[in-house]
């Protein structure tokens, strides 16, 4: 996994102040508990979003609800300006421009990784099965992973597993790449070589909200890092401004907790 000299480092100003995914007043209940409450963000294309807080605050489904996987009971979400569609065609080409890589990996067992990585771009982006393939194994070779194509997911690590879950995700050419906290199910030394290759992503101009517990990550690779708790967004700033000087006592909490070990 190698970076490009040429590119951008992530950390900095994103590339372009124009909006790519928009939550306005967004709303979100399961049952009496209220998971997102006025929630109000704005992600630039080009730009790295960190979402972090307490387990419980609503990160993941905030996440979620970007790909329409989970529903908003009122407000909105544009994602390249369009509000997301409710259900059928619009809905899977919406979700093939949004990639979104979890916490589990999600491969599909009974099939290889290069048809794990094919398969939606020839069923969804109606790609040829050639050309499909020329594109998986260029993206297998960008995340390291190329002479695994022909093994089954269970041959592989956790680590490379979601270094192909990324892979798959890059294959539609997404607009913005969700992650999912997508290190915690990996054993310690695993995270580094997926970390590795999200870096390299931001550093390659990809426009990405990360669910993490990773703070060296938020550190280094974010433009922004946001701090939920209760199902709201309590503080927004750049990372050095965040880890150096957060302002609600709940960041501070937070931060005294996780930053200790």
């Amino acid at each position: 996994m190698t970076v490009t000299d040429e590119a951008p480092v992530g950390g900095g100003t994103p590339r372009s102040g124009e909006a790519l995914v928009e939550l306005a007043d967004v709303q979100k209940w399961y049952g009496q508990l209220h998971v997102l409450q006025d929630i109000n963000l704005t992600v630039s294309r080009g730009e790295v979003v960190v979402v972090i807080g307490p387990s419980g605050s609503g990160k993941s489904t905030l996440c979620r609800t970007i790909n329409r996987l989970e529903p908003v009971d009122s407000g909105r979400i544009l994602v390249d300006g369009s509000p997301l569609p409710q259900e059928g065609k619009a809905l899977a080409r919406h979700r093939a421009d949004v990639g979104m890589v979890f916490q589990s990996f999600n491969l599909f067992a009974h099939k290889t990784i290069l048809e794990n990585v094919t398969l939606g771009p020839i069923k969804v982006r109606k790609q040829s099965k050639a050309e499909a393939e020329t594109r998986a194994r260029e993206l297998l070779e960008r995340v390291g992973v190329a002479h695994q194509a022909d093994k089954y997911p269970a041959q592989l690590s956790g680590g490379q597993q979601q270094r192909v879950a990324i892979a798959r995700a890059l294959a539609m050419e997404p607009k913005v790449m969700l992650f999912d906290e997508p290190t915690s199910a990996l054993d310690p030394e695993m995270i580094k070589e997926v970390l590795d290759v999200m870096v390299d992503l931001a550093e390659r101009g990809m426009t990405m909200i990360v669910v993490t517990h990773e703070m060296g990550f938020a550190r280094t690779a974010a433009n922004r890092v946001v701090f939920m708790a209760d199902g709201r967004i309590l503080e927004t700033a750049d990372p050095e401004t965040f880890f150096s000087n957060p302002e609600s006592d709940r960041a501070k909490d937070f931060l005294g907790k996780i930053l200790k070990h």
